[in-house]
């Protein structure tokens, strides 16, 4: 299959995330038309229109773009980084640390859409650096072995913490943090856009900065070397970088899972593993696809709302056991 151009693709992948805002603004429980929602984009509809628009669903979408995005970001550096194709942002424990976190401030009854988020956040980043700490052999390097295996343990020491916790809780707690470890990206509004967008930007610049060095890491640490590479830097600030976006998406959205996976996958069998490319295309392909979802979670059986998390995992699932028995050869 012949690959298309560089120039293509991104006019693609923005068609496409054209397509998905424009979705993800004029479909949902409240029934607007088309006509309705240009006319408060405009600002001259109704009030209650424009505030469904402005106030609701307009954040929701940047939400939505912006951590599919991150996520696809960090999954297609951390694939690079530990050299496995299965890997996804939650392997580094991210998601044991940050649903450990959220769930201790719900059980505590802190609902502040300001403090959930902090508590996640402070629950990812602490996983983060035990993650870290348990990557790192004699001499102080960064073990890609190592940094796989302690996210697995973290991850699953963090889970099991996590089930303790809800199965001593009250059936109120307990349905509010469920929703919360499967994702979301309602009642958030901009300033959580803007929160989001602030922790995002440096780490993404960091890891665009690395594109380089990971298209050489990708051929094994000792070619990298040969090649002119500072491994032990590299790694480290890929590590760090990834870990701060995946964070910082989960304390924003909750628990999402597989955008890390999908996305990167399918930019490589589109145009191919250099990561000049592959870092901006799956941003703007993970955006797209995580509003899509979402769109998906609102209007399947509206007036209901699905978890967007079930969504990206029905996707998901099977894409990852395609992968894995492309993988393994069977």
């Amino acid at each position: 299959m012949k690959r298309p151009s560089t120039a293509a693709l991104f006019a693609a992948l923005a068609a496409l995330a054209a397509l998905a805002a424009v979705a993800g603004v004029a479909l949902g429980a409240a029934g607007l038309s088309l006509r309705e929602v240009a006319l408060a984009l405009a600002r001259r509809g109704d009030e209650v229109t424009m505030g469904i628009v402005w106030s609701l669903r307009l954040p929701r979408v940047a939400l939505g773009f912006v951590v599919g995005g991150v996520l696809a970001v960090s999954g297609a550096a951390l694939q690079a980084l530990v050299r496995n194709p299965l890997a996804d942002p939650y392997l580094l424990g991210l998601s044991g640390g940050a649903g450990l976190g959220a769930v201790l401030a719900l059980v505590a009854g802190v609902l502040s859409a300001w403090v959930l988020p902090a508590a996640a956040f402070a629950g990812a980043l602490a996983a983060t650096a035990l993650v870290y700490r348990l990557a790192l052999v004699a001499g102080g390097a960064l073990d890609s072995r190592m940094l796989l295996l302690g996210g697995v343990v973290v991850g699953a020491f963090g889970g099991a913490l996590v089930s303790g916790i809800l199965s001593v809780s009250d059936a109120a707690q307990l349905r509010t943090a469920t929703l919360w470890l499967m994702g979301g990206l309602g009642g958030v509004g901009w300033s959580g856009v803007l929160v989001l967008v602030v922790y995002s930007v440096p780490a993404l610049a960091v890891l665009v900065a690395e594109s380089r060095a990971l298209n050489l890491l990708a051929l094994g640490e000792e070619p990298a070397l040969h090649l002119g590479a500072d491994v032990a830097r590299t790694k480290r600030r890929v590590f760090v970088a990834a870990s701060l976006l995946t964070a910082a998406s989960v304390a924003a959205a909750g628990i999402i899972g597989f955008v890390g996976l999908v996305v990167p996958h399918t930019i490589r069998l589109i145009k191919g593993h250099d990561h000049r490319v592959l870092l901006p295309a799956a941003f703007l392909l993970g955006g797209a696809f995580l509003v899509l979802a979402d769109t998906l979670a609102r209007t399947a059986f509206a007036p209901l709302e699905l978890p967007v998390g079930v969504v990206t995992a029905v996707v998901g699932v099977p894409f990852f056991v395609g992968l894995l028995r492309r993988w393994t050869g069977r």
